[in-house]
């Protein structure tokens, strides 16, 4: 079997394509601050902002492929520590995109939708970026970056996903579903719209662009939804308490970092080549049938 490399392996979508990915490739994954042991992928302990530690990892495994999730995700995070989510979004970020690019080796690198600002869904590949905080300025940097260093590689937009969570990262719904069953009412806005995908489907989906695509694509999912929207449903599917879920509105709540009204992806692109997530209603029933 060919080698794929997944950095943040630890992460929550790193952890869900570590796992999903064996069916075909022999994986190798990195972590750095958070140990974890996945059955079947080998995990090595790696700092992606060290540039000669990160060439010998390449030199040990002789990857075929590798994607690169590893990534500060949280936009207040990034807002009120530039510098340091700077060095791991982007020098890290081009650090890879080097040793690929000198190898040859196809890369698959996960932005996010949160590259544009929100007011013109839904948002194709030759839409024009337009970031409204740090983290989305730092992912806009990196896919420039990346694409001079080595511009062979996939940049792979993704939305706001869920799923299983690793052993020390969740998705947005294990909150939810804590809060509804504690009996704890939630606040969920009515006015923030993405197009939500299960990490198993963004999972497939950056399987299918390390194999096939150079340029940008969007992983989004098939339907646009609200906070609030999404919430229901799920309370719906796990048979929780709707009436806990509390509609609120995102311009009435101070962000740290200012967040993107509606960046809805249009994947038609992805669509066509064969990435195929389910409707809502049945990824989550798929979840809670088997959570993790």
């Amino acid at each position: 079997m060919k080698k794929l490399l997944v950095t943040g392996a630890s992460g929550f979508l790193g952890w869900n394509l570590c796992h999903y990915a064996q069916t075909n490739w022999q994986v190798y994954g990195t972590y750095f601050s958070h140990e974890v042991k996945i059955p079947g992928a080998t995990l090595y302990k790696t700092d992606l902002k060290d540039f000669a530690a990160l060439d010998r990892l390449f030199k040990d495994i002789k990857p075929d492929g590798v994607i690169h999730t590893a990534a500060a995700s949280k936009p207040n995070f990034c807002q009120t520590n530039p510098h340091e989510s700077l060095a791991i979004n982007v020098t890290a970020a081009v650090n890879i995109a080097r040793l690929c690019g000198e190898r040859n080796i196809p890369l698959a690198f996960t932005s996010t939708d949160l590259v544009f600002d929100g007011k013109k869904p839904f948002y194709k590949e030759t839409d024009p970026v337009c970031p409204i905080n740090y983290y989305g300025e730092q992912k806009v940097t990196a896919e420039q970056k990346m694409r001079e260093v080595y511009p062979a590689i996939a940049i792979c937009r993704m939305p706001l996903m869920f799923g299983a969570p690793s052993p020390v990262a969740a998705s947005f719904m294990q909150g939810m579903i804590s809060n509804l069953k504690a009996g704890k009412e939630i606040n969920l806005f009515t006015d923030e719209f993405r197009t939500p995908a299960s990490a198993r489907a963004t999972s497939q989906g950056l399987l299918l662009a390390v194999e096939k695509v150079q340029g940008i694509l969007h992983l989004g999912g098939k339907e646009r939804i609200s906070r609030y929207d999404f919430g229901l449903l799920l309370a719906d599917i796990w048979q929780l308490p709707t009436n806990l879920i509390k509609p609120g509105k995102q311009s009435d709540v101070a962000a740290v970092a200012p967040r993107s009204p509606d960046t809805s992806l249009d994947s038609s692109k992805a669509f066509a080549l064969g990435y195929q997530p389910l409707s809502l209603r049945k990824e989550l029933t798929n979840l809670r049938k088997n959570p993790h």
